[in-house]
């Protein structure tokens, strides 16, 4: 191996690093490559330069190979590409980023480098979600407390049966209005807080719960009212307070990127008695948005024109938003536990910067949570690379490319491949982002997972095809049993898994509004809640997930495993996704340890059947205690500069050129 970037061997400290770490490389070369000088290469993602440092000639290692070394430090706060240089007898080559971490050796530097995440080194996360778990409501579909509401729009549409499918026809006009309301509300949250208790929750991610004319909310119409079908700011308070009483926190979504057109800030519907930005050039509101022909021709949010697009540095919504009395910390006031920011890559750096400032001034430990697709910490948006986790914005974000990895494995993915996935996320984020990561299998943007893993492929069939179809009996076995698969992984990955509400009682449905359907209280598939139950029991007992390292072991075709480890103890995971039973050898540190999950562990085997998964976990040994030894003293030949005695040429310089 010539290098690995995941392994202290070779690079130490691996990962992300905290600004002012010194970073010590080391890469492993064949004698018979007659390498007479080496550097690393070390580029500014965003500024452009290089750094560029010498490495030393460490000695031979035996078997005709020989080390290079040196130590670097990052002076800046950022994103870095690295990669070797090395001048042997055949020219100028280069080791680039392979598979796995491990580096390969290139004829270009043209090629896949190496990632270097350097964050800020006071950055902290909220030390309550480590360990915990997540939840996710849809308030509308959540639970209903019976209890009347008073000034309600008389437009929407209250349905009074909870079980029927959500209205997915077209109104006159050919439009999907979003209109009808299965009166979901606050009170029936807090009624369901032992219900959540009893699952492990430490956390709940409401969905909007603000004023707005759609059952989804995200055209927010006033940031400062409760929806009415939700309840009262009162009936918020109460829940916030009840359920910290019961060790769960509360988290709102915060969608600022735009509002709704039917808002008291835009009020192109007329609804508001004041005017908005779309009645008139004096409205307060006006330089919130962008019009390009005023009033009817404006930004609008992906060019729907019911959500026309905020200028976020508009001075007036930054107070708005982020001021001393602004609506982020009016609510964190109120009890909510930090925000979700609804298309967090759609907002700009520095405005989330000033979200932070807002949050963090007003509560240190409140969280703030992004919703990012793709890799967070190289996302590009707008022309721009995103500046999300070096510890002015962002405490964590969504993590979909977890959820990517879990769903291409069981479909019919291979475990290192998922694991490579995992790693490589694990590589780039910096620690206190990792601990904080929302794990999740669904949400409201998703198809319903049991679907996904058990159902027909949509394949762009239509809401009437999706309406009705379900799952067979002999699907929904199948699925059910994937469903415990995939809540395994999710629960021991790094970070903090999120329960899509109903998810954990096999709630079916293809997307929106059939992903969105209402909780089935009383119908509930129990075998799968008790299951999940268990497993936010395994959590709670096993203190290697709050913060535990992950070590890929045995994950090879259909089998993928790994040992989470912290100080005090180890967790080994293995999950098999094949369609026959497999027998898997664990090592002896495990041997008579806790079983979880009706593992089956006889002496050092694990006997897994198909579509099930084991869980064991084991004290981490002792180390015995080592005399110390007197420093090794190299000889000087092992020992000299990069080029010294060896070939006075090329200078460092020469060895980045290309050929």
């Amino acid at each position: 191996m010539l290098f690995n970037s995941r392994m202290e061997e070779y690079r130490c400290p691996t990962g992300a690093v905290p600004f002012g770490t010194g970073i010590h490389f080391r890469i492993t070369l064949p004698r018979d490559l007659g390498c007479s000088g080496a550097v690393v290469a070390v580029k500014d993602d965003r500024y452009g330069d290089t750094l560029v440092s010498g490495m030393f000639w460490a000695g031979e290692i035996g078997n005709g190979y020989e080390q290079w070394e040196c130590d670097v430090n990052i002076d800046r706060v950022g994103l870095y590409w690295y990669h070797f240089g090395l001048d042997t007898r055949y020219g100028r080559r280069y080791i680039m980023k392979g598979y796995g971490g491990e580096g390969y050796l290139a004829m270009s530097d043209n090629e896949p480098r190496f990632q270097l995440t350097c964050y800020e080194k006071d950055f902290t996360t909220p030390s309550w979600l480590p360990g915990g778990i997540m939840y996710q409501i849809f308030p509308d579909r959540f639970c209903f407390s019976g209890k009347k509401k008073k000034g309600i729009y008389p437009d929407k549409k209250l349905q009074t049966e909870w079980d029927r499918v959500p209205d997915w026809r077209p109104n006159e006009f050919g439009m999907i209005t979003n209109s009808d309301f299965f009166q979901g509300d606050l009170k029936g949250i807090t009624m369901k807080l032992p219900y959540l208790q009893s699952l492990g929750v430490t956390c709940i991610y409401l969905n909007p719960i603000f004023e707005a004319y759609s059952n989804h909310r995200y055209d927010t119409g006033n940031y400062e009212k409760i929806d009415p079908i939700l309840g009262t700011q009162k009936d918020f308070e109460e829940l916030c307070a009840k359920a910290k009483k019961m060790g769960i926190r509360i988290i709102n979504d915060g969608v600022f990127s735009h509002t709704g057109s039917d808002s008291i800030y835009f009020n192109r519907e007329n609804r508001y008695e004041s005017n908005g930005a779309y009645n008139s050039k004096e409205s307060p509101y006006y330089t919130w948005y962008k019009f390009i022909e005023w009033p009817n021709i404006y930004n609008s949010w992906w060019g729907f024109d019911t959500l026309p697009e905020v200028e976020e540095l508009s001075t007036s919504f930054n107070e708005y938003i982020n001021g001393e009395d602004g609506i982020i910390r009016r609510w964190i006031r109120r009890g909510n536990s930090g925000w979700r920011l609804d298309v967090a890559d759609e907002l700009p750096d520095e405005f989330i910067e000033y979200i932070r400032e807002a949050v963090k001034s007003e509560d240190p430990e409140a969280l703030l949570l992004g919703e990012v697709w793709e890799d967070a910490s190289n996302k590009e948006s707008y022309g721009s690379r995103r500046r999300f986790l070096y510890g002015r914005e962002l405490d964590s974000v969504m993590n979909y490319p977890f959820r990517d990895a879990i769903l291409g494995f069981l479909d019919c993915g291979d475990g290192r491949d998922m694991l490579e996935i995992v790693l490589n996320v694990l590589e780039n984020y910096p620690r206190p982002v990792i601990r904080s990561l929302m794990n999740l299998l669904g949400t409201h943007d998703t198809e319903r997972v049991i679907t996904l893993l058990a159902g027909e492929r949509q394949h762009g069939r239509g809401r009437e095809w999706q309406a009705s179809t379900k799952l067979s009996p002999e699907q929904r076995a199948y699925g059910l049993s994937r469903m415990r698969l995939a809540s395994g992984i999710l629960y021991t990955l790094p970070g903090v898994p999120c329960i899509y509400y109903g998810d954990e009682v096999g709630v079916e449905g293809y997307k929106d509004p059939f992903n969105r359907a209402t909780f089935p209280w009383g119908r509930e598939d129990q075998g799968l809640l008790e299951w999940y139950r268990e497993l936010g029991q395994m959590r709670h007992e096993c203190t290697c997930l709050a913060d535990g390292d992950l070590i890929d072991y045995g994950s090879t075709g259909r089998t993928m495993g790994y040992i989470r480890r912290d100080d005090k103890e180890m967790l080994l995971c293995v999950f098999n996704a094949d369609h026959h039973e497999i027998t898997f050898r664990v090592p002896e540190e495990f041997i008579g340890g806790k079983t979880y999950m009706h593992t089956q562990l006889d002496g050092d085997i694990l006997t897994i059947p198909m579509n099930e998964c084991a869980f064991v976990s084991a004290k981490v040994p002792e180390k015995p205690a080592v005399p110390e030894e007197p420093e090794e003293i190299l000889p000087e030949s092992a020992a000299v500069p990069a080029g010294a005695e060896i070939d006075p040429e090329p200078e460092v310089s020469d060895i980045l050129a290309t050929d």
